[in-house]
Formats: C-alpha cells, structure tokens, sequence
C-alpha cells in the first residue's frame, strides 16, 4: 500500500480517485461481459464447425474406398486466394475468414473419372472447414486473453484499488477529524488560561 499524506489535499486527491474508478469499473464489467459472450459465441461456431467436418468423414468414408483410380485431386483443391477481414469485436482487432478462392477449376468431365466432381466438393468443403477451424481458434485465443486482462483489472479494481482508496479516505478523515477536535481543545485550553490570567492581573 502506497504511503498516504493526512491532508485536505490528499483527501481530495482520495475521493478524486475513487470517482474515477467507480466511473471506469462499469465500462470494465460491461467489456467483461461481452468479452465472454464473444468467447461462448466462438466456441459454438467451433463445434459446429468440427461437427460439420465429423459428418463430411463419415459422409465420405463408404465411397471414398471405392476410388481405385489414382486420380490427383489436390489442384482442384488447392487454395489461390483467403478473403480476410480485420474487424474490431470489442475493441479487440481480430482476422476474420469470409471466403476461401480456389485456383483450378472442376475437373473435365471427359478426363476425370465420374466420381471426381463429387470427390473434389468434398475435398474444398472439408478444405473450408480446416481454415474456417484456423481462424476461429485463433480469434477466440486472442479474445480469450483480452478476456483474462479484463477480468484482471475489475478484480484490480474491485478488489484492491477502491477499497483501497475507501480506507485512504477513512484514514484521512479520522486524522483529520483528531485534528480539528484538537485544535478546538487546544482553542478552548487557551482562551480559559487568557481568561484566568485577566481575572488574576
């Protein structure tokens, strides 16, 4: 605890201070909030997102034993392009993804086997699915920290900075309420000691 002066000043100085963080501590609990629901609304888009890509394996698992013919279907899949967006979530900058580009075209239906149209959707939609999975892990981790630094600064607050200044201000007060009651005896003290002295002369 920070050494305190007993002074009107320093009373001020005091009350000035819990002001501000009594002002400041609602904004804090407001970000807090919304921090965690951003975090709770990241985490279902995740589930969603790996529930999605569960069922897209077991979509694809009875069929996919069947393709005998080595057939390269990575071009097809291949990534040109991510559209990315920063934006600000409270007051925190994250990446968005809002769209994967792929490079090739669909495979030629006349030097493709028949089921390469159907294997190469699967491929880009499980393709979508890893990077839609990459971004929102990631957007939720840097959430989740700016969530841990706000939840340490309304415990700062609340915990340690206002009832700080509170006691400060008690502190404060008393020692200079002993003060005041002082001078009034020591007033009293004198002006009974004048008044003898004038009765005796």
């Amino acid at each position: 605890m920070a050494k305190i002066k007993f002074t009107k000043n320093e009373l001020k100085n005091q009350r000035d201070a819990l002001g501000r963080y009594e002002r400041f501590l609602p904004t804090l609990r407001l970000k807090k909030e919304q921090l965690q629901g951003e975090v709770r609304r990241l985490s279902r888009e995740l589930r969603d997102v790996r529930t999605r890509m569960d069922a897209l394996e077991d979509e694809v698992r009875p069929w996919i034993a069947l393709f005998d013919d080595p057939y390269d279907l990575a071009p097809f899949a291949a990534v040109e392009r991510l559209d990315k967006e920063i934006v600000n979530v409270v007051g925190v900058n994250v990446t968005e993804l809002r769209g994967v580009v792929f490079a090739g075209e669909l495979p030629d239906l006349h030097d493709s086997p028949a089921w390469a149209d159907e294997a190469v959707q699967a491929l880009r939609t499980r393709v979508e699915l890893g990077l839609a999975e990459r971004f929102l892990t990631a957007e939720r981790a840097t959430l989740a920290e700016e969530l841990r630094t706000t939840t340490q600064r309304v415990n700062l607050f609340e915990k340690v900075k206002i009832p700080e200044t509170l006691d400060n201000i008690r502190r404060i007060r008393i020692f200079l309420g002993d003060q005041q009651t002082a001078a009034v005896a020591r007033a009293k003290l004198t002006k009974r000691k004048t008044s003898e002295q004038w009765r005796s002369a």
